[in-house]
């Protein structure tokens, strides 16, 4: 049974960094798809980055492009996520989802993913 858990979110100033950890247990990056989802206040849930079963990433959301990083660490079994020159329009909780991987694997939506971990929070003050 695939489990995850959250750590890492907290309170920044733009421009400041954050780093996200996510630790699985239940699959690993070689037999699951893992990422990262947010959802904002009012907001839909929004993928914001994945890895798939080959170790490759995917930014989904445009906007964290080039200031987020995805990486999963074999060793340890968790999804990290490096979040830098972080902005209000970041602040959301954020996920980590798991599943496991298959054919017309759709990375990017969230009803591809069955587990999922608590969230964790993360605030950006302007």
């Amino acid at each position: 049974q695939i489990q995850l858990e959250e750590s890492g979110g907290g309170s920044v100033q733009a421009g400041e960094s954050l780093r996200l950890s996510c630790a699985v247990s239940g699959c690993t990056g070689s037999s699951c798809y893992m990422g990262w989802f947010r959802q904002a206040p009012g907001k839909e849930r929004e993928a914001v980055a994945n890895i798939d079963t080959r170790g490759l990433p995917a930014y989904c959301a445009n906007d964290v492009k080039g200031r987020f990083t995805i990486t999963h660490d074999n060793a340890k079994n968790t999804l990290d996520l490096e979040m830098n020159s972080l902005t209000p329009e970041d602040t959301a909780m954020y996920f980590c989802a798991a599943e496991y991987g298959r054919s017309w694997f759709r990375r990017c939506e969230d009803r591809s993913y069955s587990k999922w971990g608590q969230g964790t929070q993360v605030t950006v003050a302007s």
